[in-house]
């Protein structure tokens, strides 16, 4: 097997690991399978639980909330995902890539009700699902747009729109689509990010591409705050970081607001590194790069 492949293999086999701890159990309840232009979308009840998986086979649950308590936040990496707070703590204008069931924009529409909130999803089947499954009910600021998220950036950027906080959550049943890894990609989202604003993406704390991710965002922002859990939180910044005792208050600050969610402002403040735990000479991924381009450049006719 060549390099290119072994590498593209192993996050594929990553995120199956990574997802595969509290999957779908054999005593779930199916609600709902649907095959939308995209992929099979499956909604389970389980202990207590309701959850959303794409593909039938597949025990990666990409979305999740407890029955008793649904505006409760199930997932760290959501939670983390709120960390951007702690850097930009009032943003006004966000954008949301990636939908899911609804779990982040609901947190942020509820503790931020005035900011405008852009939430694009790709797959429409996703949109209706996240309503009609699993409690989520957009607001008056809240517009969802039903399209592909790098051409809603670059639409926005030739529109000079700008937003001030940027959070980055779209997968499809495998991974992270490619074309929202690369550097090309990361700098449109840079050119819309408002003086001192916010990028947040959700990605994976272990696999053979974690150092050429890494690569690509530090090329792009410089450093990073690089919170770890089962997934791992990118949050960067459009200017200069601020330092963690901001990060403690601003935490404080948030702590009344988000703890209905879940959120533990001890516990998240503790995640904040930006110490680079990657080869810092790891190639970067580009659009004429990214692991499945490269993949097929190693391929014989």
């Amino acid at each position: 097997m060549r390099r290119v492949e072994r590498l593209v293999y192993a996050a594929l086999a990553a995120l199956a690991l990574a997802c595969a701890a509290g999957g779908a159990r054999g005593d779930e309840v199916v609600l709902h399978t649907e095959r939308s232009l995209y992929r099979t979308i499956v909604v389970y009840d389980d202990d207590g639980q309701r959850c959303m998986r794409f593909t039938r086979q597949s025990t990666a649950r990409q979305s999740c909330m407890t029955l008793a308590e649904p505006h409760r936040i199930l997932f760290d990496y959501l939670r983390m995902m709120l960390g951007a707070l702690y850097v930009l703590p009032e943003p006004r204008r966000i954008l949301v890539i990636g939908l899911g069931g609804g779990t982040l924009v609901d947190a942020l529409q509820r503790v931020l009700p005035s900011a405008h909130i852009d939430a694009v999803e790709l797959d429409p089947a996703v949109v209706g699902v996240a309503q009609r499954y699993f409690a989520f009910q957009p607001g008056p600021n809240v517009q969802i747009h039903e399209q592909d998220g790098r051409v809603f950036v670059k639409r926005a950027l030739r529109s000079g729109q700008k937003y001030d906080l940027v959070m980055l959550d779209a997968y499809d049943h495998e991974y992270i689509p490619e074309h929202l890894l690369t550097q090309e990609f990361l700098r449109e989202v840079q050119a819309i990010l408002t003086p001192g604003g916010v990028v947040a993406a959700n990605t994976f704390s272990s696999s053979r591409l974690y150092d050429h991710e890494s690569a690509t965002y530090a090329s792009v922002f410089g450093r990073f705050f690089n919170l770890k859990r089962r997934n791992r939180v990118i949050i960067a910044r459009a200017g200069d970081l601020p330092d963690i005792e901001t990060i403690r208050r601003n935490a404080e600050r948030w702590q009344g607001a988000l703890a209905p969610a879940g959120v533990d402002g001890n516990w998240l403040t503790g995640l904040f590194d930006t110490t680079p735990d990657w080869r810092t000479d790891a190639r970067i991924l580009t659009d004429r790069y990214s692991p499945s381009n490269l993949l097929n450049s190693t391929r014989g006719p």
